[in-house]
């Protein structure tokens, strides 16, 4: 439809004799195959696309809690994305998600600013990005939303236990015919938050790495299989990231930073690591990640101790969780369906786990393009801290890829 139109503006265009310059400009303008729209002169580009999304949110509450405001419509995503090209050296983005800018909302998962940043691939042993975008760290993180079958990833993956984003410098190295790559980046370290002033107190930095691997070829930051790939494809993530912020007695994080758990940044010394391993086969793919962080806070009597003393904690708590995820993309019937278990502790001084159980599925109307997806999540058990007042949440609604 958007190509016969095209095609049909020209011809009037033609016809009423228009400018040359102006049917030239517009010789330069092509839709691709999913609808985004190129604009180039051969040796620069510039891709104009964007996703638009809305579900209906339901869920069954605890015992006792009688507020049902989350009951609603969510205007998930109003995405417009800018990526360009100039030679063959430099590359930038620019995506503004509109429907979080509008909210206000400061949800990692769903940031009204989504990327801002310029790359340059000139150099021999390494490519250069500066800016702000998505830190190289975890696959779950890593994974374009649109192409996954749930409406929300795994609780302790969004964001709240570490930033999925932030402002800093990265350097990039794809190797072994692409199936290898590694990526070393330093970081604000305060995550969406940075974008809103300046560092706190302690002016520290976050350090990140990534190591990914890959057989027999290049694999994708791609949850299904909707290629349903003849020869077994698997690909292997191994990430860390470092920092240490040592309030002055008396400074406080910027409101927010911390995130809803409390353990974002914190007051002390952050290691943290990940593993990942993903796998696809004739239209079945799964998934696997586990992310660990030590917490050490600068104070030896900070409340994360939960009262133990510092010999018995050696001076740190572990929060991080594992998540374990199955697909299969039925191609005759259009049809993605989905199971992921996770469990993850905030502190793993305090007694209990969280546990949740969420199902997919989705029809695709045109591919990723036009979707309409549907997603339960069970919650188990839960730990204290933040612990949800619903036992079970439904979501469906379409997304639409232009």
């Amino acid at each position: 439809m958007g190509i016969n139109c095209m095609f049909l503006m020209i011809q009037i265009l033609i016809k009423m004799r228009i400018n040359r310059f102006l049917l030239s400009l517009l010789s330069l303008i092509s839709f691709a195959s999913k609808a985004q729209v190129t604009i180039g002169n051969g040796e620069n580009s510039l891709e104009i696309s964007g996703v638009l999304s809305t579900y209906y949110n339901y869920r069954i509450l605890e015992n006792g809690v009688n507020e049902k405001d989350k009951n609603r419509f969510n205007l998930r995503d109003a995405q417009i994305q800018l990526e360009g090209r100039e030679g063959k050296n430099w590359e930038y983005k620019l995506q503004i998600d509109f429907a979080d800018i509008t909210q206000g909302s400061s949800d990692p998962e769903n940031p009204g600013l989504m990327d801002a940043w310029i790359q340059y691939k000139g150099l021999k042993w390494f490519d250069v990005r500066i800016g702000y975008g998505k830190i190289a760290w975890s696959r779950s993180s890593l994974t374009p939303f649109i192409y996954s079958a749930y409406w929300q990833r795994a609780e302790f993956l969004r964001g709240s236990f570490n930033s999925r984003r932030d402002i800093g410098l990265s350097i990039s190295k794809s190797f072994w015919k692409q199936r290898a790559s590694l990526d070393l980046g330093v970081y604000t370290g305060l995550g969406e938050i940075s974008l809103k002033g300046d560092n706190d107190a302690s002016g520290a930095l976050e350090y990140t790495g990534r190591l990914t691997l890959a057989w027999p070829t290049q694999f994708r930051n791609r949850e299904i299989d909707d290629r349903h790939v003849r020869k077994p494809m698997i690909g292997l993530g191994l990430s860390a990231r470092y920092t240490n912020r040592e309030l002055p007695i008396g400074a406080f994080f910027p409101a927010g930073a911390a995130s809803e758990y409390g353990i974002k940044v914190i007051n002390g010394e952050k290691r943290s690591i990940g593993i990942d391993v993903a796998a696809q086969w004739q239209g079945i793919s799964a998934q696997f990640e586990l992310i660990q962080s030590q917490n050490s806070p600068q104070d030896s009597v900070s409340s994360f101790f939960q009262g133990f003393t510092s010999q018995q904690t050696g001076g740190y708590f572990i929060s991080g969780g594992w998540t374990g995820q199955l697909n299969y993309h039925i191609k005759p019937l259009k049809l993605i369906v989905s199971g992921r278990y996770e469990t993850y502790n905030v502190n793993d001084l305090l007694q209990g786990e969280n546990e949740r159980f969420s199902s997919a599925i989705a029809y695709q109307i045109n591919g990723f393009q036009s979707m309409i997806k549907a997603q339960l999540t069970h919650v188990i058990t839960s730990e204290k801290i933040n612990a949800p007042d619903w036992t079970d949440q439904f979501r469906i609604g379409w997304q639409y890829q232009f």
